[in-house]
């Protein structure tokens, strides 16, 4: 039991150096040994179990009895072939689960939670899943625990340990502990387990645990997952398809009762009713929806944007509000110190060379060294923590400062850890002997705590005229878009408590860094402004420095547009709703004011994307439509709370984010309104020449092959249609926006009674070549057959053309492009050698009740086909004229 030992005898029984770290070699060989760090999930379905589930629905038992009849009745052809539509359709069924399922795994697996270690004595982030015992773990605040650990060292540490004892108040936790082996779980101080989170302070852990030998791996409830849950669109259209296929039943039961009174065949008769009543119903409606997402979202994260949960690509189009953080989305996330201030001098940095500083500067960037849990490499340039500190170590670096050694030289004893409401950090250290505070900070904050400052290299207490000149200071800085940092401190003689720590500070300096804006990101915000989509930014910055950077990216014009979080608490609720519609940039702000600002913003009919990292900034994430969390520098807290998560923490990639999410709802749509249509066609010429007292014109087979082939792969296709690159030149979609709003309900019925019309003509012609008509009595067989070959193919022709028109409402096939979708012209191309397949070959003629066609029925069938195609065409032209005269 790791908890009874003490730190020592732990690191020589897990053979490992604190100091150090595992080397890469050993951690690669104790992996091979002890596993993966994961839990065992759930035992995945196999390929039987998801093609079973296929044949669980009620159209399919539908189907079966349809089979068992025909048996009966010695219909032997049209019980195989609805047997194979059965097959072939729960077939393509699990090809479009495996395909989900593997994308959804991909995302899993890319926003796998990650770790910090130190290995061959450097720090490094890496995959939870390759933590081993051995390793050492850093511990900080908002960071999931990746595996159990013997703790080493502790600062002010605090767990959140509620999965595994249910209590609530984080866990106050402390190395230095040693514990009896009756100790209970909750009150093991010295020691942190897998999945609870950090919510203050830092440590280091020595994992003493992992994967399912953890004390989360024990516990059952925890290995299962999340259920799985329909999107609201999927909802949507389940609704939609159910409510179409009662209303597709009823009139297939009217059309069978019509056939009773006109004394046709029954058997024949329920057969085309069962199969009419098959195909009308947009069955594949939930399939498709769940490709073209997976499609989609798998896309998206190649694009740096991870879906976490799929309802938010149905948002993302109506997003009209993104709510973004300055430092690293808007801007490059390097931060660089270019200019320091003390009393003796105000200098700029020049970085790449070593600079000469005064002993107050020396002392400056030593004080915010000491005060830092940053790590930086020189040679590979890269360091782990916050921004912010790094570019304070390389200021030491500039100035000449032995980092290793000073940090070698100084022991740190006790720490105050940053939080939001304090805004600064202190850290007590000891250096032969002598003790030290140092304190960094928001530097009007750093001025209320302080008592004295350095001048002319003396102490001495702090004047008015002292923070005056601190104050211009900070205002020259700021107008040049540099965030200003304070530091201090004071010499103490014995260790003192952290209330103490912040105390009758001497004050030193500040420094202004400034964060360049990403180059991608002015061009980005144009681009969402043409979208009807405003950019906010939402920083700690100052006011005058937030606004600088926002009007250099055009998110702002005028000082007018930025409020500051102070500001914004003198305002009352129905004050601030009525005017947060006005602001563009929210300065020095709290998370406690973000999650004010996205409520008024929803009050006010927005849909807000909302950017945070933090563990306060959960709760904004939450609160807005769409919580954007940063892959980078996130925390877990952060990320969990999140709908979507950025790889690269940019705000180009947001833009593009809702550009994909448009697209790919534009695409569901097309599909939709494709699949109604085609049904509709074929229910507007079953009944209608039933109704008349025709012939059916299709026969049962027919009808299921027209469904599996004719519906489905354009259908799908469709789903995977290029982005529209004038998507984002239109408003964001109202969020209740129905399917069949802007004329989309007008096309399809407009669509499926011009299908059904042309296969009825079709059919009449088909008659007609032979010198008869559909309402004469004695017509040979071979009439009637080649009757019904001229609707068939006339019907898949007209749907299979009419898809190039579904590609664009208002653009000609031309205009987006006649072969940007291979995957259409695919389907179109396969859907006619099919075709050409069943009507070629004597057995399937048999079986379909086809015959081959002369040149003139062959001409009839492919002018007919194009109809659909090119009135669409037509119809386009016609609203591209009246816009342009609107526009004028």
């Amino acid at each position: 039991m790791w908890f009874t030992k003490s730190i020592d005898e732990v690191v020589a029984d897990l053979d490992t150096n604190p100091a150090q770290g595992l080397s890469e070699e050993e951690a690669l060989a104790r992996l091979q040994k002890y596993g993966p760090n994961k839990l065992k999930g759930k035992k995945k379905k196999s390929i039987l179990q998801m093609f079973l589930a296929q044949l669980q629905d009620w159209l399919i038992y539908v189907l079966f009895v349809a089979v068992v009849i025909t048996m009966v009745m010695g219909e032997y052809v049209d019980s195989i072939i609805i047997l194979a539509v059965i097959i072939l359709n729960a077939i393509l069924g699990v090809a479009q689960e495996v395909k989900a399922g593997n994308a959804i795994e991909a995302l899993q697996k890319m926003a796998a939670p990650r770790a910090l270690v130190r290995r061959s004595g450097t720090v490094k982030e890496v995959d939870a899943e390759t933590i081993v015992p051995g390793d050492i773990l850093i511990l900080d605040a908002g960071r999931y625990i990746a595996a159990d650990a013997r703790l080493v060292e502790s600062a002010n540490l605090q767990v959140e340990e509620s999965a595994l004892t249910g209590e609530s108040v984080p866990s106050t936790k402390d190395a230095a502990q040693i514990h009896t082996s009756e100790t209970p779980l909750g009150d093991r101080d010295n020691s942190v387990f897998m999945s609870t989170l950090v919510t203050y302070g830092r440590g280091e852990g020595l994992v003493v645990g992992t994967g399912m030998h953890t004390e989360v791996g024990n516990i059952a409830s925890i290995i299962g997952g999340e259920e799985e849950s329909k999107t609201p669109l999927e909802i949507r259209l389940d609704h939609l398809g159910k409510t179409l296929g009662k209303l597709a039943i009823g009139i297939c039961v009217l059309i069978f009762v019509v056939a009773l009174l006109q004394g046709r065949d029954l058997t024949e008769m329920f057969l085309i009713s069962v199969s009419l009543a098959v195909a009308s119903i947009p069955e594949g409606l939930a399939a498709i929806v769940a490709i073209v997402l997976s499609i989609g979202v798998t896309g998206m994260s190649k694009r740096n944007a991870i879906i976490r949960r799929l309802p938010a690509v149905e948002t993302l189009g109506s997003v009209n509000i993104i709510c973004s953080d300055k430092t690293g989305t808007l801007t490059q996330n390097k931060m660089k110190v270019v200019k320091y201030f003390t009393l003796k001098e105000e200098a700029t940095i020049e970085h790449g060379t070593t600079n000469t500083g005064t002993d107050e500067a020396i002392l400056l960037a030593k004080a915010f060294i000491l005060c830092s849990d940053a790590t930086y490499d020189k040679q590979t340039e890269s360091g782990t923590g916050d921004p912010t500190e790094i570019a304070l170590l390389m200021l030491g670096d500039d100035l000449g400062l032995d980092r290793d050694e000073l940090l070698s030289g100084n022991r740190r004893l006790n720490e105050f850890a940053f939080d939001s409401d304090r805004k600064r950090m202190s850290t007590l250290v000891e250096e032969e002997g002598n003790y030290t505070v140092y304190t960094k900070g928001a530097i009007d904050n750093l001025l209320n705590i302080s008592t004295h400052v350095i001048e002319g290299g003396q102490i001495v207490e702090l004047t008015p005229a002292h923070k005056q000149a601190y104050a211009e200071a900070t205002e020259r800085m700021s107008a040049q878009a540099l965030r200003t940092l304070g530091v201090a401190y004071k010499p103490v003689s014995t260790v003192v408590s952290t209330e103490e720590m912040e105390q009758d500070l001497i004050l030193l300096g500040l420094v202004g860094m400034i964060d360049p804006p990403r180059a991608e990101v002015k061009p980005s915000v144009e681009m969402a402004h043409q979208a009807g989509i405003t950019t906010v930014m939402i920083t700690g910055d100052h006011k005058h420095t937030a606004f600088a950077i926002a009007r250099e990216l055009g998110i702002a014009e005028s000082i007018d547009q930025a409020i500051t979080g102070q500001e914004v608490d003198e305002l009352t609720e129905e004050a601030f709703e009525q005017r947060v519609n006005n602001f563009r940039v929210f300065a020095r702000v709290s998370p406690e004011h973000k999650v004010r600002i996205v409520r008024a913003l929803r009050e006010q009919g927005n849909i807000v994307s909302m950017t945070g990292d933090g563990v306060n900034d959960a709760p904004s994430l939450q609160a807005a439509d769409i919580g954007v969390a940063m892959g980078i520098t996130g925390t877990d807290v952060a990320k969990g709370a999140s709908d979507m998560i950025l790889t690269d923490d940019n705000f180009a990639t947001i833009v593009s984010a809702i550009e994909q999410g448009r697209n790919i709802y534009s695409n569901i749509r097309k599909a939709v309104i494709f699949l109604l249509t085609c049904n509709l066609g074929e229910v507007v010429a079953m009944f209608i020449t039933l109704l008349i007292g025709w012939q059916a014109p299709l026969v049962a087979t027919q009808l299921l092959w027209i469904n599996l082939v004719t519906d489905s792969l354009p259908a799908v296709a469709l789903g995977m249609d290029p982005g529209d690159p004038d998507v984002m030149k239109e408003k964001p979609r109202t969020p209740n926006e129905s399917f069949f709003a802007g004329g989309a309900g007008i096309r399809a019925i407009g669509g499926g009674i011009l299908i059904g019309a042309l296969t009825i003509f079709a059919f009449w012609y088909g008659y007609y070549e032979h010198g008869f008509t559909p309402f004469d009595e004695a017509v040979p067989v071979e009439t009637l057959e080649n009757a019904r070959t001229m609707a068939f193919l006339t019907l898949v022709a007209c749907q299979l053309n009419y898809s190039l028109a579904m590609r664009h409402p208002s653009k000609s096939i031309f205009q987006v492009g006649l072969f940007s979708n291979k995957y259409l012209i695919g389907a179109i191309v396969l859907g006619l050698l099919l075709q050409h397949l069943i009507i070629s070959i004597p057995f399937m003629q048999e079986a379909f009740s086809l015959r081959m066609l002369d040149l003139e029925g062959w001409v009839t069938v492919v002018i007919l086909g194009l109809v659909p195609l090119l009135i669409n065409e037509l119809v386009k032209v016609y609203l591209r004229s009246r816009k342009r005269v609107s526009e004028v």
